[in-house]
């Protein structure tokens, strides 16, 4: 059996998101499968560590795609163009972009479909881009996987499939993310505030992830508890937008608002695990693995109560709505209590035993196959 996979996102020292994703599941499949033949077609001249195995065969694409003009080009042009030379049975795309122009089987991994609920979040070309071809993919795809109920429900509604074209595969978590001692977790915190215990925030610096909101709330949260708690901001501000900087100015708190910018994944790690607790307050996820991450460092969570996270977090974390700044800082001022800490800390620990990647990898393979066996 032959396997063509979109690997664009897989970039060393890049990895990201979607990214994640798909190193990890791939790289379990592509090992629990060495009779099956993996081409995987990449954008840019592929770093070895992510050649798996000897039944990996990287193919170089152009041009880099980028960019939705780009996008066009490469996946409607040359991906098709490939897929003729290498006649596989599948092709799998971990981002959800497909080639329209190919008859191969296609499987799609939609992760979300934020852009059809808050379409200003994004530039007008991508927005563009996404409105016009995923509904498309969406009809094109012969299966799709996707990493909740709550998006599985969402694409259904949004695009009117079929519940039986749609298999849920629930991210998992990087094992490397675990407790780590006190003295470590003083070290950390001397690293990056100080010496004062943090809130923290993980994740790209999108209007969606509700950054705004967050610095409101957090100087409403120091002008009731006045505290030496500071919150750090991890991510790149790649998206980072008007809305976001009008909040942030207006913040009479803001030099206690550290940015540490995008980390290494073992100092997400270490940041992760010496925070006072993660707030992850989007208004809009597909799954929401920084809560995982959280859970697997005995870290307490502060998320939303609306759409996948919900779902991921279980009873093991304090909801607040993500529409209201007020509600957001009173889960600050709660996290304070050490014995809700400690509660939240020990569900937390027994949610994140049902997710991981070895599960998540299983659930696309199957995924795949029933692809495959519907076309013999």
């Amino acid at each position: 059996m032959k396997i063509a996979v979109n690997t664009r996102l897989l970039l060393k020292g890049k990895l990201e998101g979607i990214g994640w994703v798909a190193y990890e599941t791939l790289r379990r499949m592509v090992l629990d499968h060495p009779e099956v033949e993996f081409y995987f077609l990449f954008d840019r001249e592929p770093d070895p560590m992510f050649i798996f195995a000897d039944n990996v065969k990287p193919v170089l694409l152009f041009p880099q795609a980028r960019h939705p003009f780009l996008f066009i080009w490469y996946f409607e042009l040359s991906v098709p163009r490939a897929l003729r030379v290498i006649e596989p049975d599948l092709f799998f795309s971990p981002d959800g972009y497909l080639s329209l122009r190919s008859n191969v089987p296609q499987v799609a991994q939609f992760h979300d479909l934020n852009f059809e609920h808050f379409p200003n979040d994004m530039p007008k070309i991508h927005l563009w881009h996404y409105k016009k071809y995923f509904p498309k993919f969406a009809q094109k795809a012969t299966r799709i996987v996707t990493v909740s109920e709550f998006s599985k429900q969402d694409i259904i509604d949004c695009y009117h499939l079929a519940p039986e074209k749609i298999d849920v595969a629930y991210n998992g978590v990087n094992e490397r993310f675990a407790p780590i001692p006190e003295t470590e977790q003083t070290n950390v915190r001397a690293r990056y505030t100080g010496g004062a215990p943090y809130f923290m925030f993980v994740g790209s610096l999108h209007p969606r992830k509700n950054l705004a909101r967050l610095f409101t709330a957090f100087d409403l949260f120091k002008k009731k508890t006045p505290s030496e708690v500071k919150l750090l901001i991890v991510g790149e501000k790649r998206w980072w937008s008007d809305n976001i900087e009008q909040a942030y100015s207006a913040m009479t708190h803001k030099d206690d608002v550290v940015f540490a910018g995008r980390l290494s994944a073992e100092d997400l790690h270490l940041v992760t695990a010496s925070a006072l607790a993660s707030v992850y307050v989007s208004y809009f996820e597909g799954f929401g693995i920084p809560i995982l991450e959280a859970f697997k460092c005995d870290t307490p969570v502060i998320t939303s109560n609306v759409t996948s996270m919900p779902e991921v977090a279980g009873d093991a974390a304090l909801l607040v709505d993500p529409f209201s700044e007020a509600s957001i800082a009173d889960g600050m001022t709660k996290m304070l209590d050490p014995n809700l800490r400690q509660t939240l800390v020990e569900k937390g620990r027994r949610r994140a035993m049902d997710f991981s990647w070895d599960q998540a990898a299983t659930a696309i393979w199957d995924s795949l196959m029933k692809s495959v066996l519907k076309r013999k």
